[in-house]
């Protein structure tokens, strides 16, 4: 049986090795052949000046707008620092249960807090952020055990923390919404 693939759109240049190495990482989490597809959309609309940040809500609309009905889901992969209206800032965001999802490197970079580029850190975190809106995709919630994928990360260090796996629990019930 040939399953829809899971696409990974990228706004902005990201290298070929560094979304490939996402792709493998959801291949192999998710078990859905993975697409990657290089796109541009102007992104001024979605900027709000007094906060000097992208609004993730519209930028989720129009990636969600912007779908490919040959994918089972999408992630927009995106450089720019997002919020929504009751945070100061997001990794990503997704659809509960729906087909789209949207995360950012912005504010996983270590050169954003003033440290040294850790290149393999920065794929690490990235990898963790797009499983994890893949998960709320799929109809999972966020999760407390620990050390699952789908545990809420208000920053980057509870990034660092978690897996780049669902726990058992989480995988059992992605199995269930998958039926």
């Amino acid at each position: 049986m040939i399953h829809q693939p899971i696409t990974l759109i990228a706004f902005g240049y990201f290298g070929k090795s560094f979304l490939e190495q996402i792709a493998e990482a959801v291949n192999l989490e998710f078990s859905f052949p993975v697409n990657i597809v290089e796109s541009h959309m102007d992104l001024a609309e979605f900027f709000d000046p007094a906060r000097r940040q992208y609004d993730g809500n519209k930028i989720l609309k129009a990636v969600d707008n912007f779908a490919r009905q040959d994918s089972l889901k999408i992630i927009g992969l995106l450089h720019v620092d997002l919020f929504i209206p009751i945070l100061t800032y997001i990794f990503g965001q997704a659809i509960l249960n729906g087909h789209t999802g949207i995360a950012s490197v912005c504010r996983l970079s270590s050169e954003h807090y003033g440290l040294d580029a850790d290149d393999d850190l920065l794929l690490v975190r990235f990898t963790k952020v797009v499983i994890h809106e893949l998960g709320h995709a799929f109809g999972l919630i966020h999760c407390t055990t620990p050390t699952c994928v789908m545990r809420p990360s208000t920053y980057v260090e509870d990034i660092d923390q978690k897996s780049t796996s669902l726990c058992h629990q989480c995988r059992s019930k992605l199995e269930i919404n998958q039926m």
